[in-house]
């Protein structure tokens, strides 16, 4: 955020006017501004939202695999196609949101929307982040994986260009972004996926994605409609009833999968500690319906990389995780 901090956050500020002239024609006469820095491309790619690409360890992970030196590569690999096609993803978007995005208090920090990166510039990045992505993906893995990745583009491109206007629907295109990275993780490392694995992860990211629209309809007021249509579209008793509901299946299907003994692929692993595994997993979730009725959970990776609470319930999980499958 140190990048764009500098650009007023209303709409007819002066200073954000001529961010988004310059985006638009280029660089200030006077060379004050250099849309082509380093710094604002980078802040462009959200770092931030890099975290999410972790999910591709979950998998081998829960495999008893990493201690193997090529699954480790192949799973790093995979992470970082994640990283670079999801990038290449968000400066697409970023583009073809920029007028909604400089209404919104907050994204019109984002770089493309407040000029610090140029309309061409991030056209050409995010073209070639995909496109290399998709090929390293082949080379990484074959064409499994490079199916799984032309999918996540296939639904990112869609839900950019029209499933974003359709209610639930929406809700769906952006948690499969969170599926396809475990699935991708399981395909680029070789490893087999359970159907409870892939249930938790389901079930896990239209929680998350319902939270942080349930965020939203209270953050953004009765603006919400000018930052994203499809808020206009949903009811507070809705959200809460899909929030609830997506809990309850993403907690349900975890402790199916933590007690069942074909979950997991390791043999030898301690169920005592996998079984244990439940309670963090469940306490962060009620912490996490905590903060959305309290209006807070609007970025999800914010909550992940800020909330001390969420942290501690994490670390427990791990540990417990690591004693059940590694020890």
């Amino acid at each position: 955020m140190g990048v764009v901090q500098e650009v007023g956050t209303e709409a007819g500020d002066g200073k954000f006017a001529e961010h988004s002239h310059a985006a638009l024609n280029g660089p200030a006469s006077d060379g004050s501004l250099r849309p082509r820095s380093p710094r604002a491309v980078l802040a462009a790619l959200r770092p931030r939202q890099w975290v999410k690409n972790v999910l591709v360890f979950v998998a081998p992970a829960a495999a008893g695999r990493l201690g193997d030196v090529a699954i480790w590569g192949r799973a790093f690999a995979a992470f970082a196609i994640f990283v670079a096609v999801a990038s290449g993803m968000y400066l697409l978007n970023d583009v073809l949101d920029i007028e909604a995005d400089r209404l919104h208090p907050e994204k019109c920090e984002r770089p493309v929307a407040a000029g610090l990166v140029t309309i061409p510039q991030a056209l050409t990045v995010g073209a070639i982040l995909v496109a290399g992505g998709l090929v390293a993906s082949w080379f990484t893995a074959g064409w499994r994986f490079l199916v799984v990745m032309a999918l996540y583009v296939a639904i990112s491109a869609a839900y950019s260009m029209w499933v974003k206007y359709l209610a639930v629907v929406e809700l769906a295109s952006v948690a499969s972004g969170f599926v396809l990275r475990a699935i991708g993780g399981g395909v680029a490392t070789h490893v087999p996926l359970s159907d409870w694995f892939l249930a938790v992860t389901s079930f896990s990211a239209m929680f998350i994605v319902t939270g942080k629209r349930y965020a939203e309809y209270h953050h953004l007021g009765e603006s919400r409609d000018e930052h994203r249509l499809v808020l206009s579209d949903y009811t507070p008793t809705f959200l809460r009833s899909a929030l609830t509901m997506t809990a309850t299946a993403a907690v349900t299907t975890y402790c199916l999968w933590a007690f069942d003994r074909t979950g997991l692929q390791h043999p030898g692993y301690a169920a005592i500690w996998i079984e244990l595994t439940v309670v963090p997993f469940g306490i962060a979730v009620l912490h996490v319906l905590r903060v959305l009725d309290s209006g807070g959970g609007a970025a999800p990776e914010e909550l992940a990389l800020k909330d001390r609470w969420i942290q501690v319930f994490g670390a427990f999980w791990l540990l417990f995780f690591l004693i059940g499958i590694y020890a």
